[in-house]
């Protein structure tokens, strides 16, 4: 599936119908990959995410605290995890973290920026890739599920 968003306001559509359209797995975590270079849109679109699902606090990106964890209320989900793994030196630093209970819990939804950092240790997951288009504001984002 591909998407392009010319603005804020198209990713938090691409994002709410990317939400409503998400169900939670049975036995683990959702897990959502979120790939691309420095720019693409990946916090933004872990912003509009966030919107969508409820939380009010100002979300920015983990990149030197690697986690941070939102409590969600009346979801499909009950935590949104954003992590940033473009620091991270090698997989076990993110097992330190919890990172095999954190996969486990069917509650949780998990977005992970630069997951290729990281990936002999990501499960199974939903790609979303996001490319800069021609002008500073329009990306693409394609889903891979």
């Amino acid at each position: 599936m591909n998407f392009i968003s010319k603005n804020l306001e198209d990713t938090q559509k691409f994002a709410g119908d990317f939400i409503s359209n998400l169900s939670q797995k049975p036995d683990s975590a959702t897990v959502v990959g979120l790939y691309g270079n420095l720019g693409a849109g990946k916090t933004t679109l872990t912003q509009s995410v966030a919107r969508v699902l409820g939380i009010s606090e100002t979300v920015t990106s983990p990149t030197f605290v690697i986690e941070k964890i939102y409590e969600l209320t009346d979801k499909k989900f009950t935590h949104l995890i954003h992590i940033d793994a473009y620091r991270l030196e090698k997989s076990e630093e993110l097992l330190h973290l919890g990172w095999q209970d954190i996969i486990s819990d069917p509650h949780n939804l998990i977005l992970i920026e630069w997951p290729e950092r990281v990936a002999d240790i990501m499960p199974e997951h939903i790609k979303i890739s996001l490319k800069t288009l021609e002008n500073e504001t329009s990306r693409e984002i394609e889903v891979v599920f």
